[in-house]
């Protein structure tokens, strides 16, 4: 059977609401950039929140579009289950129509229909229909008009009572809501269908009786009493499920058995030299009963985890170990994990499927066909770098579960807190192996709380100190303007308080407030944040940031303004925000720079520009040299004293502008209309809403400090301009003439310098030497002082002599080698004037699980006030009590000895 195309299904969609006045939009990145409550879009109407929140006005009545989303953490936490069943993922898209104040529940139900029975051709007698049956406590009725309406459509017994949880949809805790109506279908087989009816299993987590699209409703506000009142305008929220409905239309029971999933599956299946047979999900203690379900689940896993691991990387994100950046080393690592286990894939291999999904996706969503060799090169990165310490990890957890007493392993949260802050074993990773090993191992009761003590333990507090809350919005002077920038054209204006929160943060209270207009300019698009004053005839509040929440422009200050109802004049701090200007225009000088240096591949990846610095991530894949270096300098540099004027264009068609050259971001999302900031249209032509120099001659002299890297294919400069590029030149000038009057002012420089490095490498292999000839001595020192005890174990705990940790461990090693088995040695030595343990196991005592260095040394740590730990055969420790060395190595035999 020929399936149909997900490019065409989702096209159809499209049209179909084109038809209906719909202007159709593209998809928003699915890393969020200026919304502190997400890390991701969750939802089809996360973009599209200011319209709802009223920050701004809609650009348009009637808008659809297919949103990339992605749900892995709060309460939309679908990861567990994703390859198990046959329709959760982490990365979906949501199909979507929106009325902004247009049509309502009339159109939006009879466009539902017509689409999915005439365009898509559904059975009829497969949908199940549902509206909201009221709730008492919040004074609502039920929605009989939804009823009413679809009575046009079905019968009764397929128009079902939702109540407030499945059918009542709000935003937050506060904002618009209202009744939403779910359209399920049944894609039972015919004997299921008739031995029991679909309505019984709506909402019911049957796989294959499943929602496939929710019209909500908004008409209602939600305030902070948790009362309701009628919106002015009401509107239309909807959201499909892409995945689900390629499902539907193709007639199979798994949304991994469409085309949205296949080219990925089967590309997986032949790379691994597997047959890929869609094995219905496990359901023998939630464990895949057969082989082929095992290997089943590891593919659906790859296919899934592969599509968000690429589209957040193109979108902007780089796995990293922090906040939405963890989110994805994660999906990463499981993904690994299932290829490594159980598809035996012991190198690389999910970065070859970054190919296959960009041409897959390149007519919908092009950034990742434009990015696919970066991509390809950040995943394989990830891969190798997780590759090399996930057998380390397995092993120990194996040995773990190897060496426990009784017939299952019991593993506590302090095991599990070890993996994750030693090994990069993320805590669900743990827990999912020992799901998998149920047979012979278990958690402990209460281990996340154990595990979530470690946790804070090792953060000494820093958790609560970071806390914040914030109160709820005061509003302050009715209107529904937004707020407006004008900081482009003025650089002070008066405004007016519209809103104002209190924000306890760290132990201090700041304000966030927000005015009719302001030119402080908000922090975007690595520009820094203005601050500067507010000033009314009764006070003068300083404004110590300005930040972007939600297109809210939101000033951050330390006092409330005594006269919250004045006229303000709102005061930018110029001079600061000349250096900044200066450092943001020299950005995009930079970034032209590097295209013709390094080649057009270079796109940004992150940038930071404040009055102090200018930094600027790139991709490319290796070091810039530094004969580049000094032609990007020199590049820039030309184009400063050149005094190009700044072109500046508003409101610019967005197809116009990238006719002009226009450089847009990926993972930025643009509207309609951009800013087109351009220094040379043969030079530098960018989308950009920042602040820049009216001319490239006051930013007077560029200097690049320093080039990193930052992650896999990404590299990193930073520079400074203007008087500070001065000052770092002439620093720079300062210290060389240090460095000539210490070597007594050579006439050349150079000479001296080698001749004195070739010095001090013959000092130092000399002194290696002497180390090693010490070591060779306590070497053959400590092999004669080993005694064998009753039980036949040789052990020896000493104390040595050792110059670093790496010595210590060496001599420790050597002596294992030449010692009779079985063997306990435990070594201290005093390093840097702070103790060091040792402890190291024959690998035969270390397997047969009696004795364990890792426990060893952690007991003797006490000794000298430390703690350390390792694994089975070999752990150190370090503490700060160096006189309680002598008791840690006489307490050694003590806790070896045989009871």
């Amino acid at each position: 059977m020929s399936l149909p195309t997900a490019s065409a299904v989702r096209q159809q969609f499209l049209d179909f609401f084109a038809s209906k006045g719909h202007h159709i939009v593209p998809s928003a990145p699915i890393v969020v950039k200026d919304d502190p409550t997400l890390l991701f879009i969750n939802s089809g109407m996360a973009p599209f929140k200011d319209y709802f929140l009223g920050n701004k006005p809609a650009p348009y009545k009637r808008i659809a579009d297919t949103q990339k989303c992605l749900r892995v953490s709060g309460k939309h936490n679908d990861l567990e289950e994703v390859g198990y069943d046959t329709y959760h993922h982490t990365m979906f898209e949501m199909l979507g129509n929106w009325s902004f104040g247009d049509y309502f529940k009339k159109d939006a139900i009879a466009w539902a229909w017509e689409l999915l029975t005439d365009v898509f051709k559904l059975e009829k007698d497969r949908l199940y229909v549902t509206y909201f049956e009221g709730d008492e406590k919040d004074g609502t009725a039920a929605d009989t008009e939804t009823q009413d309406l679809w009575r046009q459509y079905t019968t009764d017994d397929r128009i079902l009572p939702g109540n407030k949880k499945d059918n009542f949809w709000e935003m937050g805790d506060t904002g618009p809501c209202g009744p939403c109506t779910e359209i399920h279908i049944d894609l039972r087989s015919e004997e299921e269908r008739a031995a029991k009816p679909g309505r019984e299993l709506v909402n019911a987590d049957h796989p294959q009786v499943v929602e496939i699209w929710n019209n909500v409703f908004m008409e209602f506000q939600r305030l902070a009493d948790k009362s309701l009142i009628k919106l002015p305008e009401q509107s239309v929220d909807t959201g499909m499920g892409f995945e689900r409905l390629m499902m539907a239309v193709s007639g199979v029971k798994s949304n991994y058995d469409t085309d949205v999933f296949q080219p990925l599956i089967q590309f997986i299946a032949k790379e691994v030299g597997l047959e890929y047979h869609g094995t219905a999900p496990a359901t023998v203690n939630d464990q895949p009963a057969t082989e082929n379900e095992k290997t089943d689940i590891a593919i659906r896993v790859i296919a899934d985890h592969i599509r968000t691991i690429a589209f957040t990387i193109a979108d902007g994100q780089l796995p990293s170990n922090v906040k939405a950046g963890y989110v994805i080393r994660r999906i990463l690592r499981r993904a690994v994990r299932y290829a490594f286990s159980s598809l035996n894939q012991k190198q690389p291999f999910l970065y070859k499927l970054v190919p296959v999904l960009a041409d897959q996706m390149a007519g919908i969503f092009p950034e990742l066909k434009a990015q696919t060799a970066f991509v390809q090169r950040v995943v394989e990165e990830e891969e190798i770098s997780f590759l090399k310490t996930l057998e380390t990890g397995l092993n120990i957890l194996d040995s773990w579960i190897a060496t426990a007493s009784g017939e299952r392993a019991v593993l506590d949260g302090e095991k599990v807190f070890i993996l994750s802050d030693r090994y990069g074993f993320p805590k669900d990773l743990t827990q999912l192996i020992m799901r998998e090993n149920a047979d012979r191992a278990q958690l402990t009761e209460k281990w996340e709380d154990e595990f979530n003590f470690w946790l804070k333990k090792q953060k000494d507090g820093s958790r609560g100190d970071a806390e914040t809350e914030k109160s709820d919005w005061v509003t302050v002077t009715e209107t529904d303007a937004p707020n407006v920038f004008v900081g482009y054209d003025q650089d002070e204006a008066t405004a007016r308080l519209l809103r104002y929160r209190k924000v306890d943060k760290k132990g201090k209270t700041e304000y966030q407030l927000v005015f009719d207009q302001t030119p402080f300019y908000a922090e975007s698009g690595g520009q820094i944040g203005d601050t500067g004053y507010l000033e009314s005839p009764l006070s003068k509040v300083r404004v110590i940031d300005t930040k972007k929440e939600n297109d809210l422009i939101i000033h951050t200050t330390l006092d409330l303004p005594q006269d919250l109802e004045a006229e303000f004049l709102a005061r930018p701090d110029v001079a600061r925000r000349g250096l900044i200007k200066n450092n943001h225009t020299a950005t995009h000088l930079l970034q032209a720079a590097l295209r013709q240096v390094l080649g057009g591949h270079v796109q940004q990846k992150g940038s930071l520009v404040n009055e102090k610095v200018l930094r600027f991530d790139f991709s490319h894949f290796t070091k810039v040299t530094d004969e580049q270096l000094r032609e990007i300098e020199t590049i820039v540099n030309e184009r400063i004293r050149q005094q190009i004027p700044l072109d500046e264009r508003r409101n610019v068609p967005i197809a116009e502008a990238k006719n002009l050259g226009a450089m847009a971001l990926f993972g930025e999302k643009y509207g309609d209309f951009v800013r087109v900031i351009t220094f040379d249209k043969d030079y530098s032509v960018e989308l950009c809403g920042g602040l820049h120099v009216a001319n490239t001659g006051s930013i007077g002299y560029f200097k690049i400090t320093t080039e990193s890297a930052v992650g896999a294919g990404v590299r990193r400069i930073e520079a400074v301009t203007a008087g500070a590029a001065e000052a770092y030149v002439d620093q720079q000038l300062d210290l060389l003439a240090q460095v000539r009057e210490t070597l007594g002012n050579p006439q050349h420089l150079l000479i001296v310098l080698e001749k004195q490095g070739d010095e001090m490498a013959s000092l130092r292999k000399q002194l290696d030497q002497l180390t090693q000839q010490q070591l060779a001595a306590q070497r053959r020192s400590l092999l004669t002082q080993i005694k064998q005890l009753p039980n036949g174990l040789h052990f020896l705990a000493a104390a040595v002599h050792a110059g670093s940790a790496d010595s210590l461990k060496t001599l420790a090693f050597e002596v294992r080698q030449a010692a009779p088995a079985p063997l306990v040695l435990v070594l201290g030595a005093q390093v840097d004037g702070k103790p060091q343990l040792a402890v190291i196991l024959d690998d035969e005592t270390a397997k047969a699980g009696k004795l364990n260095a890792t426990t060893l040394v952690r007991e003797l740590a006490k000794e000298i006030q430390g703690g350390g730990g390792g694994q089975p055969f070999f752990a150190t420790a370090g503490g700060k009590n160096v006189d309680g060395l002598k008791a840690a190595i006489a307490k050694a035999e003590s806790l070896i000895k045989p009871e």
